[in-house]
């Protein structure tokens, strides 16, 4: 696909429903890296591809992980960021505000589906602001793994 096809032609659920990362693409790979790492000191692993139905099972207790969750106002403040220097992928689009409007969409609906299964699993979340600090979230993490 080129930059249009990708970014500005296809609706926000299709790009949701095609994106292989939010999928659970590579994450067998994560699981190999983490089992050849050492049991100490403790590791923190973060990323899209940690897709709670998929994290679950390997948890020896549910405790002992934590899904970071974007609130509307820290998703646009992410987006705006992105865009500001006008070097980001969607500048190389037809329509770079549609193309902004379309991948925001598609975030919104990946984290409602991260928001559904983290409560039907009965897994932890952490709801993530423009109010939090990094050394807020940083408490909120540590507090959360008893560290």
């Amino acid at each position: 696909m080129d930059m249009d096809e990708r970014w500005v032609n296809r609706p926000p659920e299709v790009m949701l429903e095609t994106f292989h990362w939010f999928r659970g693409e590579g994450f067998g790979l994560i699981v190999e890296d983490l089992i050849r790492m050492p049991r100490e000191p403790c590791v923190i692993v973060e990323g899209f591809r940690l897709l709670p139905h998929l994290v679950k099972p390997l948890l020896a207790a549910p405790e002992h992980a934590v899904w970071l969750l974007p609130a509307p106002d820290f998703r646009q403040a992410a987006m705006r960021s992105r865009s500001v220097s006008g070097e980001g992928f969607v500048s190389k689009t037809s329509d770079p505000t549609r193309a902004d409007r379309n991948m925001a969409e598609r975030d919104r609906m990946f984290t409602t589906c991260l928001e559904e299964e983290t409560e039907r699993l009965q897994l932890r979340t952490i709801q993530v602001d423009t109010t939090m600090t990094e050394d807020d979230l940083a408490e909120q993490v540590t507090t959360a793994f008893r560290l």
